[in-house]
Order: C-alpha cells, then structure tokens, then sequence
C-alpha cells in the first residue's frame, strides 16, 4: 500500500512538470486574490521567438551604447566614425530619433524607442538621400543634418496612444478595474469603470501557441522576470491564466506583427506598459476577446 502511494505521488509530479513545460508562464497556484507580486518559485514564461532576427535585441547580450555612451558600431563605415545611435540601442533618443524620422517620411510606425531593422532601413534611406554614408547607423552628421530639416517631436508624436484603433471594449469589460484586450483590434485597454484610461498595442501567440479566451484575474505580477524554457526577459509581466502573461516584448518592439508570443500577450511601449503595471493590482480583471 505505500509502494502504491509512492507511485502516484511520482506520476503527479511527472504531470505537473510536463504541463509546466508548455505553459507560456509558470503554473502559479496562488489565489487570484493573492496580495503577494513576486512568485515564490522559478518555472517557464513565455517569450517572443526563440530565433531572433537581426531586428531582435538579443536576450543574452548587452545592447549597444546609448548616445551618453558612444561606440563605434559593427555597421559604421570607419573604426574613427562614432555612432550616435545603433541597432540594438533602446532610449528616449531613439524614440526622439524615431518621431523625426516620422515626421520626415521615412517612417511609417509609431515611435517604440528601440533601434531594429525598420530603424536603421530608415536611416540609410535619409542618409542615401541627403549625400551621407549609408551604414544604418547615425553618426554626429547624420543626427545635425535629421535635427535640422524636422522639429523637436511634441508628446503625442513621441507617444502615440495607439497604432492600432482600439476596439469597442466587451460588455465583461464595462465594471470594476480590467485589462480588456481586443484580438481584433489588437490592443489592450485599461479600464476603470466603464471607462478606458489608457491603450496598448498589444499581440498574441500563434495558431500553435494561442492566447487563451475568457474572464481572468490578475494573479501574481513581477517587474523583472526571465522564462525560464527560453531564457529571454519579460518585464512587467502580469499572470493571468496558468502562466500566460502581458508583459513587455523587445521582439514586438522591433518587429512588431512579423512576431508571435508563446501565448502571452506583448506589449511593444514598455514605457507605457511600466506606468500599466503600478496601477494594476492583483485580483483586477482580464478579459481577452475577440
């Protein structure tokens, strides 16, 4: 008789790892209603995909100097040419750099803050325009000759509320403190009684990975977070459903729909999404619909 206890004790840890392992997030147990924001237990979390492309911010490597911190990048022309700004940079100067680039018709996107492909495609195309070396990256001439033929970007250029337009929020959605998150519209909005208070841009898993549909809550929350099954930050991550979370994307930020999550739900303003996470609490809702 205590051999067969054993036994089933041994094939319910086996189950529960197995169904860790392809959980987005870690499988927390704790209340919905629970006050603690911090897991007491390291499991898996979901990630943008595992294969970067060269848009990607590596989740192992350091991104490259900021504008306080000139380095000569691997794309610049000349070891003596100094950039400015690079692929893999990530600051308030990049989403400056952006919303020029914006204002000057090389740019489509809202600005993210972070320097990926779509970036420095536009910087070679100013550059190419403007009689300077296309490398990608922006040198001290590069920075004057962008500053000088736009304006300093006002708020709202900086920071658009969307650039998706936010759906029309689902009925579960029009009571108490929720996260109502449109698959249609793809974007999440952080409601208050009935009443939206801000917008994300958000994306989901993929056909093989889907984030999951219903009525939530909040369970845990952790400012700084790494999946353990891929190795890759998630900041900001806020669990509500056996692991899947919203939490921050370098890989949406870079690439933005080329990408799909493991399940969870990436958000791309990690500025915005940092404000997000003060306000919400554990135990608010979450509603994902389409």
């Amino acid at each position: 008789m205590h051999r067969q206890r054993v036994i089933v004790r041994t094939l319910g840890v086996a189950t529960a790892v197995a169904l860790a392992a392809t959980a987005c997030g870690p499988q927390k147990t704790e209340p919905a209603g629970s006050a603690s924001s911090v897991p007491s237990a390291s499991a898996a979390g979901s990630t943008p995909e595992s294969s970067p492309s060269t848009d990607n911010k590596p989740a192992d490597a350091s991104p490259s100097p900021s504008a306080s911190q000139s380095a000569s990048p691997s794309a610049s022309p000349s070891p003596t040419v100094k950039a400015v700004m690079a692929n893999g940079d990530e600051s308030e100067q990049v989403r400056e750099l952006q919303a020029r680039l914006k204002q000057l018709k090389y740019m489509t996107v809202a600005p993210t803050g972070f320097y990926g492909s779509k970036t420095t495609a536009a910087v070679k195309a100013f550059q190419t325009k403007n009689g300077l070396t296309a490398s990608g990256a922006v040198d001290e001439a590069t920075w004057k000759k962008i500053q000088s033929l736009s304006k300093k970007p006002t708020a709202d250029e900086l920071r658009p509320p969307t650039v998706n337009e936010v759906d029309a929020p689902d009925p579960r959605c029009m009571t108490g403190r929720v996260m109502c998150i449109s698959k249609e519209s793809r974007t999440l909005a952080w409601m208050i009684d009935g009443k939206i208070v801000s917008t994300l841009d958000v994306r989901f898993g993929s056909e093989n990975t889907p984030t999951r549909e219903g009525e939530f809550k909040v369970e845990w929350k952790a400012k700084e977070w790494t999946s353990t099954i891929y190795h890759t930050p998630m900041p900001y991550s806020m669990f509500f459903s056996q692991g899947q979370a919203v939490h921050y994307s370098a890989d949406f930020a870079a690439r933005g729909y080329a990408g799909a999550s493991h399940g969870c739900v990436n958000v791309r303003d990690k500025g915005k999404l940092a404000s997000l996470f003060d306000q919400v609490h554990v135990g608010d809702k979450v509603v994902v619909y389409w």
